[in-house]
């Protein structure tokens, strides 16, 4: 099992699958690398997918650390640099999308570009505000299996998958999965999305309506990006609209990627 040490006492667990330009996927709280599982067995047949257990979650470590969005973007960097990686495409889901725009604040030397599924900037609606509290009580209350059944079941497309999803979530640390809950809950990067010149593919699905605001708040806010609804989707587009989304991963790295190789 590959696990890369990132301080005493703490190893992540991370993969990588295939070769050519860097991928790098970044999951939501709760959840675990297997959330890509699509991602990895598609995308790896032209890129180099690498994935990752954050801390406290999956197969990785408990963290004395309380879990931030700088801390995971450090352990980015560790797993890259461990890797012999310049530059990788950075790509989050929810939350992990979060991530994405604190990377390439702090890390746009390291980054080509970055891609945001079901992502925001920050938390300005009470639905959502809701929906994390939810997650931050039942983890307090060392629920995980709980939560990880609840989550497991709504991002699954198959009962394999369900199971699969599950299997890994339950493993998750109750202390550092209500630290990432906690942290996403305040997080606000709104002013400093100007900042961010890179280029940024946008990922929504065309029923996620909580999510379409942040959708349009980066869309007026990142000087460079590209917003695609994908139709008839929620929320769960790595997993409910793996092919979509793949597709549309494929072109926006190698478009970005000839057009940086060309600069």
């Amino acid at each position: 099992m590959p696990m890369i040490a990132v301080e005493d006492g703490v190893h992540l667990y991370f993969t990588v699958t295939g070769q050519g330009v860097p991928l790098v996927l970044i999951h939501p709280p709760v959840l675990s690398s297997m959330n890509f599982k699509y991602q990895v067995k598609d995308l790896s047949r032209e890129f180099q997918v690498i994935t990752f257990d954050i801390r406290g979650h999956g197969r990785s470590n408990h963290s004395s650390k309380p879990i931030s969005y700088p801390l995971i973007v450090d352990d980015i960097i560790t797993i890259m640099d461990h890797l012999g990686i310049e530059k990788a495409f950075i790509c989050g889901y929810s939350t992990g999308g979060s991530i994405v725009l604190e990377f390439l604040l702090n890390y746009s030397s390291r980054a080509f570009g970055g891609i945001v599924i079901s992502g925001m900037p920050c938390v300005r609606d009470h639905y959502i505000e809701k929906k994390i509290s939810n997650g931050i009580n039942i983890a307090e209350k060392g629920a995980v299996p709980l939560l990880a059944a609840s989550i497991a079941w709504t991002n699954s497309d198959t009962k394999d998958l369900f199971l699969k999803l599950f299997s890994e979530a339950k493993k998750g640390d109750a202390k550092n999965i209500e630290e990432y809950y906690l942290y996403s809950l305040f997080y606000d990067c709104t002013s400093r999305l100007q900042d961010i010149k890179l280029p940024v593919l946008l990922l929504f699905g065309s029923k996620d309506k909580p999510f379409h605001p942040y959708a349009k708040l980066l869309h007026e806010n990142l000087p460079s990006n590209e917003l695609v609804l994908i139709e008839g989707t929620k929320h769960q587009l790595p997993t409910k609209a793996s092919k979509r989304v793949n597709a549309l991963i494929k072109n926006f790295v190698t478009t970005q990627s000839k057009l940086s190789s060309n600069c």
